[in-house]
């Protein structure tokens, strides 16, 4: 019989499925988000490694899904590249989903980190990585997408209108509760990566005429004005894109979008949790925000 079957959902489970391109900042998220919900809130909280390249983790996943299929071992045995291969890993995963939630099944009343893949198509049009959380979803698994895009494209207007495409097109097709987060933020100051508006201007993707005009007037970006109208119409036609700043080096920005995720999947903290966080927030002076006074700590 299928474990599908015989498990019972009576209970709920939380978490975030962690996705974006490659060098996004996936792997670190995860663990500085891993140490910080376990360290300083008292979560329960476990990662599940679902990339079958990663190898380079600076965590311990409590499940591997290179203890059952490897992008490595599919390019030597199938002849395909990696590309392929990775898509070859996602569809095999599908169909030994009982695998995983065997794996699943032994972790109790935790909550999840999925570190996913970054090939971009198996978010934006290949079925496998959604018909797997779409189980999960069945099973009262109460799961929100982060997905994470460097935050140096918004200094650059055409790689921006990409990432807008690419984030919508994700939310679109991973159908999850969604959460877009601009990686890396503290880079943006420490590089001096030059911005033509403030950083509100990309974070909530209002007034996209004001980009319209820099792409109108770029050298390789002007003669697609049409398009580039278009582009921008579908972008604020949907109206679903808008990203958080992070640095995850940062207890205030780890906070803040760990209340959005929070908020996006419907997770409501524990009384264990709940006491940490009211005791790290006694030990703060002044009437500072939650975020700030967290961060008096953490950092």
């Amino acid at each position: 019989m299928s474990l599908i079957k015989k498990t019972r959902i009576s209970e709920n489970y939380f978490g975030q499925v962690v996705i974006g391109p490659p060098g996004s900042g996936k792997t670190t998220y995860c663990e500085k988000v891993y140490t910080f919900y376990k360290d300083k809130l008292n979560r329960k909280v476990e990662v599940v490694n679902l990339d079958p390249a990663n190898e380079n983790m600076s965590y311990k996943p409590n499940i591997d899904i290179m203890q059952l299929i490897t992008v490595e071992d599919v390019m030597q045995n199938c002849h395909l590249g990696p590309n392929g291969a990775l898509m070859y890993c996602m569809e095999y995963l599908e169909e030994n989903f009982d695998w995983l939630l065997n794996q699943l099944m032994h972790i109790k009343d935790s909550y999840i980190i999925f570190d996913m893949p970054g090939q971009v198509e198996l978010y934006t049009h290949h079925e496998s990585i959604k018909k797997i959380f779409l189980k999960l979803e069945k099973l009262n698994y109460h799961l929100c997408a982060v997905h994470l895009v460097d935050s140096h494209y918004c200094s650059d207007p055409p790689k921006f209108i990409s990432t807008l495409l690419l984030s919508l097109s994700t939310m679109m097709q991973i159908a999850l509760p969604h959460v877009n987060v601009l990686s890396k933020a503290d880079l943006l100051k420490k590089h001096s990566f030059k911005l033509n508006f403030g950083l509100d201007f990309y974070t909530d993707v209002l007034n996209l005429e004001y980009l319209l005009e820099l792409l109108d007037d770029g050298p390789f970006t002007n003669k697609y004005k049409k398009l580039n109208a278009a582009i921008v119409g579908l972008i604020q036609d949907y109206s679903l894109v808008s990203f958080i700043p992070l640095n995850v080096h940062s207890g205030k920005s780890l906070l803040e979008l760990k209340n959005a995720i929070d908020k996006a999947n419907g997770y409501i903290y524990g009384s264990g949790e709940e006491r940490s966080i009211q005791a790290l927030l006694s030990c703060a002076v002044g009437a500072r925000t939650e975020s700030e006074r967290f961060d008096v700590d953490y950092l």
